[in-house]
């Protein structure tokens, strides 16, 4: 009766080491996952400060085309289509 105790609580034992070694959710498994979080998390920083960069260029470009707007205005007195301007002396 011991003896079959012993080998059911070993074969318990084998199945639960294969499960943990080489089944859903091993420890084989785990590490794969955890270098693909590792890798897109680099990935998404990557992207992050690509976003960053390119958020800052639309904004240089969008004051510089205000500002090249602005001069054309003062400067060269130039209007848009379909706008009325109005000088008005002092």
């Amino acid at each position: 009766m011991l003896k079959l105790v012993h080998t059911l609580l070993l074969l318990a034992l084998v199945v639960l080491q294969i499960q943990l070694w080489m089944g859903e959710g091993s420890v084989a498994e785990m590490v794969a996952i955890k270098k693909q979080i590792a890798q897109q998390e680099r990935e998404n920083e990557r992207l992050y400060r690509r976003n960053r960069l390119l958020a800052t260029e639309v904004i240089e470009l969008q004051n510089g085309l205000q500002t090249l707007e602005e001069q054309a205005r003062l400067d060269l007195g130039m209007i848009k289509k379909d706008e009325t301007f109005y000088l008005i002396y002092d």
